[in-house]
């Protein structure tokens, strides 16, 4: 069937009325008339506020700070009238230069837009007035739909009749997106400029008004070139509209972008952590949402990421307490709007601190960090797994194995407890993503997120497993199995603490008892440092987004440096440990220099009682592996 076909099946059998034009073009009419009364009833001007757009989104940090702002703020009033007249004119210039002589559309105006536009190949002016813009801005959604246009064309008509032009003019520069999270020209004037709007200069004025287009990127903050030549063709404008004569146009130097002054509002419109509460919450969701961030300890993270050396590496970095209550994150060098946040969706190889689950698999089977192993060569069906140090130090404790990261032993006692139990380890312990069949897994060579880290080794700061990120109070879920004190918990510890305190991970040690393990995959491709002291459990990871090498990178240097330098600055409450100077288990708090004693000593006494005859070797292999440390 075709189109011609049906056509001619509605006019000569279905609907043979059709053919008569006049009543076609009458019913059209018709139709449009009941569809603009039921738009017009749907939206008379004491309605107005029920279309409206929603309130801001406000996040809290833990001390009631806001810390970010999604949506409308609330904008301060602004009076058109009083306004100097060059301030007026800029915004009037490039959006509707009839304002004053229309009644809320202007079919001129659209006329000239669409010749302007035409001749230019591209949109370099709009259509809609500044009632409608008004409306849209205060009233309405961005929705593109038919129905919404229809409603904005309304509601200008009722706009023009019960307000004035100065109070329109007045709401129209009060309810406009400025970018930078700016809404209202009083809050642009002064996070751009540092001043009331009053005391705006023409070029500033003329800055302000060409952002409207796109304030997104025309703001000066993220293309200034781009926010300067909107600035000049505003400038222009004023002049064609004889607001400027061409002399002030082209003579108006460009203005200089400053520093909010203190006290101002000058809140983001996101970071990384509120835009990871925001994806799960309702897109029009408003009013002030209270999190668990720490806005001291946000800043501290933000400061040692700036602070570290990085070139042209990328970076990470995710802090909680043991229950999984995020306090700090960062997802890169650098937030802005959409970025992808590398703590929490960044799948990269963890290197040697996925060791955590080699060992703990090794623990569940019955070893102890006091056992022997083999440091040498190893042959797996043609891979032979070599240690990032020169050679092999021979038959060695789990605990110096640990410490200085040995890669055979850590493939031995893979092999030992079951490459099977080593998966398990690391699913109990929260890590979601596919973890590789090849020899290679006690490596870290399967790609896991930081926070899937993080989560794991918060495990071991709390007794308790599987640790949860959350941001927001009611979103807690708590752990709800605990470690076995002596064949898990007491351990783990006494290894870490080695790791970190006389292993690869001795830059990121503080003065208070340290507990953490370095990583770096091939090539330096990949550089981590995951510990905990006090309270506090932090990831730290460095590299390319490219995937590229990075000669010299590893977890023992940027990753532990950073990984002190956020710590150092932490307020950290003592840590529970389960043992004390005399290695008997207890939760008494110790200092750093009775901890290795402490936890050697418990081990040793654990062992005595919880020692298990150690299984064979487990089948799960595969592929080739490649070095860790």
């Amino acid at each position: 069937m075709t189109i011609n076909s049906v056509t001619d099946w509605l006019y000569n059998t279905a609907w043979p009325w059709l053919r008569d034009r006049p009543l076609r073009y009458t019913l059209l009419f018709a139709f449009l008339i009941v569809l603009l009364a039921w738009e017009t009833a749907a939206a008379p001007p004491w309605r107005m506020g029920e279309t409206g757009q929603a309130d801001a989104l406000e996040f809290l940090a833990a001390d009631d700070t806001v810390i970010a702002r999604r949506g409308n703020a609330v904008p301060e009033p602004i009076e058109a009238g009083s306004l100097p007249p060059h301030v007026r004119n800029a915004f009037i210039a490039i959006e509707d230069r009839r304002f004053f002589d229309h009644g809320g559309l202007d079919l001129r105006g659209l006329a000239r837009a669409m010749l302007a536009n035409a001749q230019a190949g591209g949109v370099v002016e709009g259509g809609s007035t500044i009632t409608q813009q008004y409306v849209k801005n205060a009233y309405l959604t961005q929705d593109r739909t038919f129905a919404r246009k229809l409603k904005e064309v309304v509601l200008a008509d009722w706009v023009e009749v019960w307000m004035g032009k100065d109070d329109i003019l007045s709401g129209y520069l009060e309810a406009a997106y400025y970018g930078d999270g700016q809404n209202g020209l009083a809050a642009a004037a002064r996070h751009y400029f540092d001043r009331a709007p009053a005391d705006l200069t023409l070029g500033q004025s003329a800055l302000l008004a060409g952002m409207l287009k796109a304030p997104s990127n025309l703001a000066p903050t993220v293309d200034r070139e781009a926010s300067l030549e909107r600035m000049r063709i505003v400038l222009s404008a004023m002049a064609d509209a004889e607001f400027i004569t061409a002399k002030q146009a082209e003579g108006e130097p460009d203005p200089r972008v400053t520093h909010p002054r203190a006290g101002g509002d000058d809140v983001p419109g996101g970071s990384w952590f509120t835009d990871w509460l925001a994806q799960g919450m309702d897109d029009n969701a408003t009013g002030q949402v209270k999190t668990t961030l720490d806005a001291a300890l946000q800043a501290q993270a933000e400061q040692a990421v700036a602070a570290a050396s990085l070139g042209s590496a990328e970076v990470a970095l995710i802090a909680i307490r043991p229950d999984g209550r995020v306090v700090a994150m960062v997802g890169g060098k650098e937030w802005q709007a959409e970025a992808f946040n590398r703590a929490l969706f960044a799948e990269r190889q963890p290197g040697s601190t996925f060791k955590l689950f080699d060992y703990l698999a090794a623990f569940r089977d019955g070893a102890t960090p006091d056992d022997t192993m083999l440091d040498g060569p190893l042959n797996i069906d043609g891979w032979q797994p070599k240690n990032a140090y020169s050679g092999y130090r021979g038959a060695i404790t789990i605990r110096e194995a640990f410490a200085i990261s040995s890669n055979t032993v850590a493939v031995r006692a893979a092999q030992t407890a079951g490459y099977d139990e080593v998966r398990k380890a690391a699913r109990d312990l929260g890590v979601h993503s596919e973890l590789t069949e090849m020899d290679s897994l006690p490596l870290g060579t399967s790609n896991m997120t930081l926070a899937e880290l993080v989560t794991a080794y918060a495990a071991f700061a709390g007794g308790r497993y599987p640790v949860t990120l959350y941001g927001i109070e009611d979103d807690a879920d708590p752990p709800s199995e605990e470690l076995d004190r002596h064949g898990e918990w007491i351990p783990m510890l006494d290894l870490l603490w080695q790791a970190a305190n006389a292993g690869t991970g001795k830059r990121a040690v503080l003065a208070q008892p340290t507990f953490g393990k370095t990583g770096t995959s091939q090539d330096g491709r990949d550089s981590l440092f995951v510990g905990f002291a006090g309270n506090l459990v932090t990831a730290v990871w460095v590299g390319r987004d490219d995937n590229d090498p990075i000669p010299g990178n590893s977890g023992g240097h940027v990753p532990a440096q950073i990984w002190n330098a956020f710590m150092s600055g932490a307020d950290l409450e003592p840590m529970d440990l389960p043992f004390n100077a005399n290695g008997a288990s207890t939760s008494t708090s110790t200092s750093t220099a009775a901890v290795s004693t402490a936890a050697a000593g418990a081990t040793a006494a654990a062992a005595a009682t919880t020692r298990k005859p150690p299984k064979k070797r487990g089948k799960k292999r595969g592929g080739k592996g490649r070095k860790k440390r």
